[in-house]
C-alpha cells in the first residue's frame, strides 16, 4: 500500500529502513516528547509491530519518504489504540520525523494523506491523537488538520511511567463529519 502526496511518498516498512529509523530514534530532539525507543533492537520492534498491524489491520505507521529524492524523512500513520482507556476502542494518528524535515509542513501533509485514507478507505467515524502537553509542535500539526482539542478526555498514558512528565497526554479528535466539511472546496 503506497499513498502519495505532492512532496511525499508513504509506503511499507522494508529492511533497508531500519537504520535510518534507528538513527532518527537516538536523536533525542526527536524522541523528547515520545516513549524512549533506547537500542537497535527497540528500533526493530517498533518496525515489526508496524508490519504486524498492517497485516492484521491493513494500516499502521508507514514510512514517509521524499518524493523526488526518496530520503527517509520519518513515519506517519494510524494505528489501534492497544491500551485501556475511556476513549477506546480508537484508531490514532501520529507522526516521528527526522529533525532535518521538521518546519516544513511535512508533517501536516503526510498525516492528512494518512486520514484521508483513515476515513475514505477504512471509513472510520472518528480518528484521534494525543500529545504530552509540552509538545507544542505535534498540537499545532493537530490543529491544522482540523482536530478538535477535548480537554475532558485528557490522560494519564497507562505505559509511560508515573513520574514521566510523558505520562499527562492531552487529547484532540476529528470526527468523519468535521473531517468532510474540511476537505469540501
Amino acid at each position: 500500500m503506497i499513498l502519495s502526496t505532492e512532496r511525499l511518498t508513504l509506503r511499507e516498512w522494508r529492511d533497508a529502513d531500519r537504520a535510518p529509523f534507528a538513527a532518527m530514534s537516538a536523536d533525542p530532539d526527536v524522541m523528547r516528547y515520545l516513549r524512549a525507543l533506547p537500542t537497535r533492537q527497540a528500533c526493530d520492534q517498533w518496525i515489526d509491530f508496524q508490519i504486524k498491524h498492517f497485516a492484521e489491520h491493513g494500516f499502521g505507521f508507514w514510512v514517509v519518504e521524499d518524493r523526488a529524492t526518496g530520503a527517509f524523512l520519518g513515519a506517519t500513520g494510524l494505528f489501534k489504540v492497544f491500551f485501556d482507556a475511556p476513549f477506546t476502542p480508537a484508531v490514532e494518528t501520529g507522526w516521528r520525523l527526522a529533525r532535518a524535515a521538521w518546519g516544513q509542513g511535512i508533517a501536516t501533509e503526510a498525516a492528512r494523506a494518512s486520514l484521508t485514507f483513515g476515513f475514505d478507505e477504512l471509513g472510520l467515524d472518528e480518528i484521534i491523537a494525543y500529545a504530552a502537553p509540552a509538545n507544542g509542535a505535534s498540537q499545532s500539526v493537530m490543529r491544522k488538520l482540523g482536530m478538535i482539542r477535548d480537554e475532558a478526555s485528557d490522560f494519564d498514558h497507562p505505559r509511560v511511567e508515573a513520574d514521566s512528565p510523558l505520562r499527562r497526554q492531552v487529547m484532540y479528535r476529528l470526527p468523519r463529519e468535521v473531517w468532510a466539511r474540511s476537505e469540501m472546496p
